[in-house]
């Protein structure tokens, strides 16, 4: 296809699968990242998996300069948003940082867009947005509540811009999809989840435990309303996930969107307890984890899984991988990244 895609937090976990993706589908490849939450390694697995090279700028859209100069020396067709800061916790701690990375980031790579003429937009949303929902599953009718924390109010408030923007500039196209919890890793094992330090998401933390880079695995809690007393997330493949960012981003392209602003749900629609994840851990790789029941930790929503009838029937998307089968990839690729990167 004529033009790029850029790709913003294109080297973090879920942007360098999705430029993985997006460059095996045919199309060339703009990121940006400034590397907060990612290492330049992760470029070299794009690399060896589609045998391209996409442009890559290591900048900071905070910098209102950095958008502007990307769209100037590219001829960006769409974009796709990932770059944000994204553990609750954190957030808890230090708000004024994710509000002010996480929407100022978004705010400049709009105003960048609209001066350069880039119509297709995809923000990568959160279920987060829901809070701690009265019904289950939910759906994108559900009502956006008070978020839990500032991570999740940052995703609300900026869905908030984008229903603002696109009510003004009728030209402008936007696909929010919320996402709910991304696990496993690319089946090659070359690219995958790479939190920098401590990690917030279950997942690594389980495989870091697994590998003997933790000594210890800490469930938050196990006093919740739910059948093991441990919180229920909506855990989604990674691939299952990006591919739906490439069916968005078609609709987007052939002009099939009903509305200039769509939400979706990216979820399997199945809940999975924490204590089942590590039950599905244990199986799929035959390791034991070594995990201790700790207090509950602020910001986390007791339980969540998605409806995504609307993804299914709209988008023509539907997620297919198990858990076990994300699982076995997470593990895989930490053996390889500790193997060949972790130097």
């Amino acid at each position: 296809m004529n033009g790029n895609v850029l790709v913003s937090g294109g080297l973090g976990y879920i942007g360098s699968h999705a430029a993985t993706l997006l460059l095996e589908k045919g199309y060339d490849v703009v990121i940006v990242d400034n590397l907060s939450n990612s290492r330049k390694e992760i470029l070299s697995g794009i690399e060896k998996i589609t045998g391209k090279k996409p442009k890559v700028y290591f900048e900071d859209l905070k910098d209102p300069a950095v958008p502007e100069k990307i769209m100037k020396e590219n001829d960006i067709k769409a974009v796709i948003h990932f770059a944000a800061y994204k553990a609750v916790g954190e957030s808890m701690e230090k708000p004024l940082m994710y509000y002010e990375n996480n929407l100022f980031s978004l705010i400049n790579t709009l105003k960048a867009s609209l001066n350069y003429g880039v119509k297709n937009f995809i923000f990568s949303s959160s279920c987060t947005v829901y809070g701690e929902p009265e019904e289950l599953p939910v759906t994108e009718e559900s009502p956006v509540v008070k978020a839990e924390s500032p991570y999740g109010n940052t995703k609300k408030v900026a869905e908030d811009i984008l229903t603002d923007l696109t009510n003004a500039e009728k030209s402008f196209n936007v696909i929010s999809l919320r996402y709910f919890n991304p696990i496993g890793a690319h089946p090659t094992a070359l690219i995958g989840e790479l939190p920098l330090g401590v990690p917030n998401n279950l997942v690594p933390f389980i495989t870091q435990t697994a590998y003997g880079i933790r000594k210890q695995l800490r469930v938050f809690g196990s006093d919740y309303n739910t059948p093991d007393g441990t919180p229920i997330r909506d855990y989604i493949d990674i691939m299952d996930l990006v591919e739906a960012h490439i069916v968005a981003l078609e609709r987007l392209f052939i002009g099939e969107n009903e509305s200039n602003f769509e939400v979706f749900n990216l979820g399997t629609g199945q809940g999975g307890s924490v204590l089942e994840v590590i039950n599905a851990f244990e199986k799929a790789t035959g390791v034991k984890l070594n995990y201790v029941i700790t207090d509950r930790r602020p910001g986390d929503v007791e339980k969540i899984w998605a409806d995504p009838t609307k993804a299914n029937k709209v988008l023509g998307w539907k997620a297919k991988r198990s858990l076990e089968e994300s699982l076995k990839t997470a593990w895989e690729w930490e053996k390889y990244y500790r193997q060949n990167l972790d130097v």
